[in-house]
């Protein structure tokens, strides 16, 4: 998949509202540049430049050049972006943006101790600090938005990869950290039916006590499984049904605001649903995720059905291969004698270039397998051990390590995909510096005389 080189001093400007609405130090304000039909304040260079330092303490890294110089070309930019994105009629969610505002002015209230401490400390209505940090946040999402449009625009060729690779010195070619091949039997809890009718029973009940008074996003904060939205009561920003598994948006579409839905199965578990708010195709709603649980004794039992399919693997009468193709539950490997591979991550974000299929894995990729393959080497088996997939779904499996990889430095024969990825990067980034190039010739820009702009990284800026 393609990963695209932002700069992060541009996506923290997203959240730069933030840090305006922290700032406690008061400063002579006045305009010191204009960009298109944006104005920046002096304040927001300072605020901006504070962002930067910090950055940098975090980083752990020292720059000569000041960071109201590199505050301000980073804020000329943003403008521009956020200029370009409205003449473009560029698209961001608004209501995820409004969530987001409202979630931090909670926070920095909560930080306060009161809504009158938070007025008291920032010198004006919650109101003024929550229509500023909007507006800086949208702002932010915008620019953001416009250059990820751009960058995506930019393709690669085999030729230009190579091309790329080629034109690197020795030292410069990146080096490959040590990579595992291996393949699995993976086996789904034999009592899993069992499992999931106890996990339909729990949603029901809980069901039951929503329609009955409880709060819907009470129980979420307590009992869902799902990390990225029980700590907001179950909540999702507006979304498409197209964009859930099929059977919960299914579901979402039968509902009427305030409607909960009953038990729905996905590949992540089982769901109970509830419509918020629906705006043309969009849906706003909670969902509270329970997986299925399995009792120790259960878990025993698959342990103990692996550890005799490894016995019969290790004196030869099955290869490993052919046990993978008649046990393992794994549709993405069994096929394959269990030789895994990238193809569940694939599929899982969307993307069906097989070009991007891989069968070796850096350590860090490996999770919950990583500490029982370790100790392995190549054409060793493993004892059977629990595991999780990429749904968070339970497994038992044995591991047979195929190849250890070991570091390296890149090369194109090897290495294909990294090299392609970080030419790819590279192109992308030499394409936007054009295309702002052109931009910053064609939009009006003005920087005040006081501004220092002698430390800009791009000199079109002072015109």
């Amino acid at each position: 998949m393609k990963k695209f080189l932002i700069s992060v001093v541009v996506v923290a400007a997203a959240t730069i509202g933030s840090v305006m609405a922290q700032a406690q130090s008061v400063v002579a304000d006045k305009v010191v540049a204009v960009v298109g039909n944006s104005a920046i304040l002096y304040s927001e260079v300072v605020d901006f430049s504070k962002q930067v330092l910090q950055q940098r303490r975090e980083r752990g890294y020292t720059s000569d050049r000041s960071a109201m110089s590199e505050a301000l070309e980073n804020l000329l930019l943003q403008k521009l972006l956020y200029n370009q994105a409205l003449i473009d009629s560029v698209e961001i969610n608004l209501d995820g943006v409004a969530e987001s505002v409202n979630k931090q002015v909670e926070a920095m209230i909560t930080d306060a101790g009161s809504i009158a401490a938070l007025e008291e400390r920032e010198g004006k209505p919650v109101f003024e600090i929550k229509a500023d940090m909007r507006t800086q946040a949208e702002e932010g999402q915008y620019a953001q938005m416009m250059r990820m449009t751009i960058m995506n625009k930019v393709t690669i060729t085999p030729g230009e990869v190579e091309k790329y690779y080629n034109s690197l010195r020795t030292d410069m070619l990146p080096i490959v950290p040590e990579q595992y091949v291996y393949a699995q039997i993976s086996k789904l809890p034999s009592s899993t039916t069992q499992a999931k009718q106890r996990t339909r029973e729990r949603l029901l009940e809980m069901r039951e006590r929503i329609l009955g008074g409880a709060r819907f996003d009470m129980l979420a904060r307590m009992y869902s499984q799902d990390p990225g939205t029980a700590l907001q009561g179950g909540e999702m920003d507006f979304m498409a049904a197209e964009s859930f598994e099929k059977p919960f948006g299914d579901a979402l579409t039968k509902l009427q605001p305030g409607q909960v839905s009953g038990v729905v199965e996905t590949v992540y578990g089982f769901h109970i649903i509830q419509l918020i708010e629906k705006k043309g195709n969009l849906y706003k709603s909670r969902h509270i995720l329970l997986r299925p649980t399995f009792t120790e004794v259960e878990l025993a039992d698959d342990l103990k059905m692996l550890d005799s399919l490894a016995t019969e693997i290790k004196e030869g009468r099955i290869t490993f291969e052919e046990a993978a193709v008649k046990h393992s539950d794994d549709k993405y490997s069994k096929q394959n004698g269990g030789l895994v591979t990238n193809h569940e991550m694939l599929e899982m974000y969307g993307a069906n270039d097989t070009s991007y299929s891989r069968t070796a894995f850096y350590k860090e990729e490996l999770g919950r397998d990583y500490p029982y393959m370790r100790s392995l080497k190549p054409g060793d088996i493993s004892e059977p051990f629990q595991s999780t997939d990429m749904r968070g779904n339970t497994l038992t499996k044995i591991i047979k390590l195929i190849e250890i990889i070991p570091s390296h430095t890149a090369s194109l024969a090897n290495d294909y995909l990294q090299i392609e990825e970080i030419a790819l990067q590279d192109k992308q980034q030499r394409e936007f510096e054009k295309w702002l190039n052109k931009k910053i010739a064609t939009m009006y820009v003005r920087i005040d005389k006081s501004m220092d702009t002698s430390e800009f990284d791009n000199k079109a800026w002072i015109k």
